[in-house]
């Protein structure tokens, strides 16, 4: 076992040491520990590695900013041991970055299995809304809920030790690690580049998974090359611990008979692998498939980097923009209003994406959070409060909280006058009990 630093995860191993390294990925709000169940098994033909997300199970609390960076640091933690190949199991964000591997350092990768994961996860409103909510209400709410998204019903209140068990593992999460990872999930798609994955892929997915079923499981077997899907019946979306039996069925066969040899690029040649004896198991049923294609040996092109547009010398700030936009005021608002521009009004959608958007809100020189701040006291001196109300909701989104809101109105009433803070107070508490009242 060891700590981390903030360029690296902590970790621990498990297994003999010169067996192959497989590598086990958690999911947001768990621990290592939810692979607890699928160890001592895999331990006798690999070298377990497991870690913890930033902030999760005791380790230090360094956000990460996206699930590169993420990818990025359990690398380095390898690179410090040694260790240069291996297989990688991960569930829902630990897929990611299971997927992320796949495709930025495909030569570190010999076989993956993604569980309850998918290209995108939900929307990215839906993972700032959560942050917004810890936040505002600590992780209470977000622990007390988790039983629900992650277990079946039937399993929940026959495992009340493990539903608790569960609650608790998010509770002591670090509150800022859990914003970032929602953050970094919020951005996270890579439904263009899927088809980019070039090894061998599990896609393993609980039928009753209500986060990331089986529709999105079909989503990363239809694109990925050489991928196998398998539904484990009465699990939901930590299928490892609610059927920790199938699950472990399922990885010993995947890894023990699709382990993609290393290729040199010195010699031409590929390195051997010795044998790891395959053990007749009961999988779950599979989506039917053409037999599976022949794996070609060679190294796997990166993603192509598209070169902006240029506008008068310099790049068309408008991608920019939109990316910024969609951040900023959430994918439900910013596509409300482009699927309703017209002749009349799409070029004024086109010119505030690309000068409001894309050449002052993504200026370095203030940081998100001023902006907001400049943003509501304009807007509430101009008596805008329609626009108000979205701005309030992207202030929470860039990390302010109610009460820095509060101050922030209380400071345009002196400057602005009473009577449009009055008005702006009340769009504002309206917008914030909507935004930070949990969902039960």
């Amino acid at each position: 076992m060891s700590e981390s630093t903030t360029n690296t995860l902590q970790y621990r191993f498990d297994g003999p040491e010169d067996a192959p390294v497989l590598i086990l990925g958690p999911s947001l709000g768990t621990t290592w520990h939810m692979w607890d169940r699928q160890v001592p098994e895999l331990a006798q033909q690999w070298r377990i590695f497991r870690y913890d997300l930033p902030g999760h199970g005791g380790a230090p609390a360094h956000p990460v900013g996206s699930v590169s960076d993420l990818a990025g640091r359990l690398l380095a933690t390898l690179d410090g041991l040694g260790v240069q190949r291996f297989g990688y199991a991960g569930c829902a964000f630990g897929g990611a970055v299971g997927v992320e591997l796949a495709l930025r350092h495909p030569e570190r990768v010999a076989s993956l299995a993604l569980i309850a994961a998918s290209p995108r996860f939900g929307t990215a409103d839906e993972f700032r809304q959560r942050g917004v909510i810890v936040r505002t209400n600590g992780l209470d709410p977000i622990a007390r809920s988790s039983p629900d998204r992650w277990f079946t019903s039937g399993f929940a209140a026959a495992q009340p030790a493990i539903t608790e068990w569960a609650v608790q593992m998010v509770r002591t999460t670090d509150p800022g690690c859990y914003i970032a990872a929602c953050e970094a999930l919020a951005a996270f798609d890579v439904r263009a580049e899927i088809g980019l994955v070039g090894v061998p892929t599990l896609v393993l997915v609980g039928s009753d998974d209500q986060v990331t079923g089986p529709a999105e499981a079909r989503t990363l077997v239809a694109g990925i090359p050489d991928a196998r899907l398998a539904v484990v019946p009465g699990a939901s979306h930590l299928v490892p611990v609610e059927q920790p039996a199938a699950v472990t069925d399922l990885l010993v066969r995947h890894f023990s008979t699709a382990w993609q040899p290393a290729y040199d690029a010195g010699t031409g040649q590929t390195a051997a692998v010795p044998g790891i004896p395959v053990r007749a198991v009961q999988t779950v049923p599979q989506q039917q498939q053409q037999p599976p294609q022949p794996v070609a040996i060679a190294e796997i092109a990166p993603a192509p980097v598209l070169e902006p547009a240029q506008v008068m010398g310099r790049p068309d700030p408008y991608d920019a923009g939109l990316k910024v936009r969609r951040e900023v005021l959430g994918d439900a608002h910013v596509d409300r209003a482009l699927s309703q521009a017209d002749d009349f009004s799409g070029d004024f959608q086109e010119f505030i994406t690309r000068y409001a958007w894309g050449e002052i809100w993504d200026r370095p020189g203030l940081d998100r959070r001023s902006r907001s701040c400049v943003t509501l006291t304009a807007l509430v001196a101009g008596g805008h409060l329609e626009e108000l109300a979205f701005h309030v909701r992207a202030a929470l989104r860039n990390g302010l909280t109610p009460d820095e809101i509060k101050e922030v109105l209380l400071q345009a009433a002196v400057y602005c006058g009473v009577p449009a803070a009055n008005s702006a107070f009340k769009v504002a508490q309206q917008v914030i009990r909507e935004e930070t009242t949990p969902t039960e």
